[in-house]
C-alpha cells in the first residue's frame, strides 16, 4: 500500500488525536524525544486549523514508585526518575505552544499507553457521531502505536499523519510505518499534512 487517503475527504467532525506532546518528553529528561522539535511546527498547522476538533493525550507517570499493578509496578521501579515526585506535576504538561489551544482543544489524561481504556474517549467520540481519528505525536512505536490499534480494534477510520509523528528510534518509526502500509491497509491511512489539511473541510 502507498500513502494517501485512499477513502477520500475526511468528515468535517473528524478529530485529532495528538498523542503525548508534553513537556517531560520535549525537555532534557530520560524520556526526551528529539524529534518533538521537528514536528512541532507541523502539529502546530493542524491545531491551528483545527483546535476545536482536537483532542490533546497526556501520559501521566506513577506519582511516586511502589505505584501500579503486574508489569507497570516494575515499570516505575525501573525509571524512578520519571515519577511526579521526582520530575515534578510541571512536567506532564503540554508543551506550552499547544496548551494555547486550550480550549477549545480538549485535554485526556490516561495512565497507559492507550488512550482507549477507562478514558470516555470511545463513548464522547460516538456521542459527536465521530468515526475517523487523524492521529500525530509521540511516540510513534509506544502511545502512538497503542492509540492507533485501539482505533482500529473500535472501528474508527484511522489516519496517521506522517510527518507529524515523533519517536526516539528512527529504526522502529521507519517499521512502524511499513506496519500501517503494508499490514494494515485496509484500516489505517498513511498521509502528510498537507493532504490531510486539504482534505478536511
Amino acid at each position: 500500500m502507498t500513502d494517501g487517503l485512499i477513502r477520500g475527504a475526511i468528515p468535517e467532525n473528524a478529530v485529532h488525536l495528538c498523542i503525548d506532546m508534553q513537556r517531560m518528553f520535549a525537555e532534557d529528561t530520560p524520556w526526551r524525544t528529539p524529534w518533538m522539535e521537528r514536528v512541532l511546527p507541523i502539529v502546530l498547522g493542524i491545531c491551528k486549523r483545527k483546535s476545536e476538533r482536537t483532542w490533546f493525550t497526556r501520559f501521566m507517570p506513577a506519582a511516586e514508585v511502589g505505584e501500579g499493578w503486574g508489569t507497570w509496578r516494575g515499570y516505575w521501579e525501573r525509571w524512578p526518575e520519571m515519577t511526579i515526585e521526582r520530575l515534578g506535576p510541571e512536567r506532564v504538561s503540554l508543551i506550552p505552544d499547544l496548551a494555547a489551544f486550550t480550549p477549545p482543544a480538549r485535554v485526556l489524561d490516561k495512565r497507559i499507553y492507550s488512550p482507549w481504556p477507562g478514558t470516555g474517549l470511545d463513548d464522547a467520540l460516538r456521542t459527536g457521531g465521530v468515526d475517523t481519528v487523524v492521529v500525530t505525536g509521540a511516540e510513534t512505536d509506544v502511545c502512538v502505536l497503542a492509540a492507533v490499534l485501539g482505533a482500529v480494534d473500535l472501528g474508527y477510520r484511522v489516519i496517521v499523519v506522517t510527518d507529524a509523528l515523533c519517536s526516539s528510534s528512527d529504526e522502529s518509526h521507519d517499521a512502524l510505518l511499513g506496519l500501517y502500509r503494508n499490514r494494515y491497509g485496509q484500516q489505517v491511512e498513511t498521509a502528510q499534512s498537507a493532504e490531510v489539511l486539504a482534505n478536511w473541510a
